[in-house]
């Protein structure tokens, strides 16, 4: 790495990190102020609030990054074009291509942030966020209730109507079906907890019905086992939000559906989703080059990032546009999610080839 390489590497984080700060700052706040209704509801106050507003900023900045990479390389580089330093590094031999390389640099950075951001921080502060907006609504045990679900492990069914934890959960009822897809045995379940140690589920006070060709045998056990491959952690992916789940967890996801025989399409959809989102800030990064050295590169600053918005904006609705097309006409969720992507960086390439 050059030395100027590491100067206009320098220039694009700072003025990224500059735009990051704008934009959390306004998005934190029209979150604010649209949640304000929903103070006053149980102990919901203004300060718990704005502790969920804090906790939520992460995420935001997930979402945003791409458009941070946009409008920072189109700031940092446009502050070194407006000095004439861009105008004597390419005097000096120095080709565009190169120089969108070192802008490259910065955008790597960023891309590495926006992996570690959605698979790590963002989750987990995520998950807070709500905790504490529940908690604070209706006590601390409504934190840990989870809406009832339906779930599939293998041949068995199973009705939750309230999960509490990811290794708690009760009253359900067990559908067990045959390979023909009858109904061989249904139970009803008081409680259900998964054990550590042998890493199953017991089931506690269970009435069994089974069903026979000429007869139906009623059981009642105080305690049973279920065989059921149904880790805690699968459990807790099902009930997460596509954007509180990191990539790991969404291909683990996606592999327990497919094992049972379940649509995947969300599944695959957000995995995808956020595999590209790396990819994009860097495409993101390379787009925004040619307008320094095209017509732009004598605009002031406030005329290229009203540009950058606009762009930032509109590919954010190509994408979900891309998306929901993908799916409705039953494309692969890599090309749904990767379409626009791809389109920027090919645009990238081919206003650089044009750049002068």
């Amino acid at each position: 790495m050059k030395r100027f390489d590491r100067y206009i590497a320098r220039h694009v984080m700072l003025m990224s990190g500059l735009v990051a700060l704008v934009l959390i700052a306004l998005f934190s706040f029209i979150s604010f102020i649209g949640d304000v209704d929903d103070t006053g509801q149980g102990g919901f106050g203004l300060l718990q609030l704005a502790g969920f507003t804090v906790l939520m900023m992460p995420t935001a900045l997930y979402t945003l990054l791409p458009v941070i990479a946009l409008l920072g390389t189109m700031a940092g580089m446009g502050v070194l074009a407006s000095q004439s330093e861009l105008t004597a590094l390419r005097a000096s031999g120095i080709s565009t291509f190169r120089l969108s390389g070192s802008a490259l640099m910065a955008g790597v950075i960023i891309a590495v942030m926006a992996v570690a951001l959605g698979d790590f921080i963002a989750p987990w502060s995520a998950d807070r966020a709500e905790r504490l907006k529940a908690s604070a609504r209706m006590g601390e045990a409504a934190a840990e209730v989870q809406r009832p679900a339906w779930l599939r492990v293998g041949d068995d069914v199973v009705h939750v109507l309230d999960i509490r934890s990811p290794v708690e959960m009760g009253p359900a009822e067990l559908f067990e079906l045959d390979r023909a897809g009858g109904l061989r045995a249904w139970s009803e379940i008081g409680e259900m907890r998964y054990d550590t140690e042998r890493q199953r589920w017991r089931l506690f006070d269970v009435s069994r019905t089974t069903f026979f060709d000429n007869r139906v045998e009623v059981a009642r056990e105080d305690e049973a086992d279920w065989a059921g491959e149904l880790s805690p952690e699968v459990l807790q992916l099902l009930l997460l939000e596509a954007d509180s789940t990191s990539i790991r967890g969404l291909m683990r996801l996606v592999s327990y559906l497919e094992a049972n025989a379940l649509d995947t399409v969300r599944a695959e959809r957000s995995l995808w989703r956020k595999l590209m989102v790396p990819f994009t800030v860097i495409a993101m990064t390379l787009f925004a080059v040619p307008f320094v050295f095209g017509s732009l590169r004598d605009s002031g600053m406030g005329q290229r990032l009203f540009l950058g918005v606009l762009i930032g904006v509109a590919f954010f609705v190509i994408n979900e546009v891309s998306l929901s097309i993908g799916q409705l006409y039953g494309w692969p969720a890599i090309v749904g999610a990767g379409l626009p992507s791809v389109a920027l960086l090919i645009a990238a390439f081919w206003k650089l080839r044009r750049a002068r």
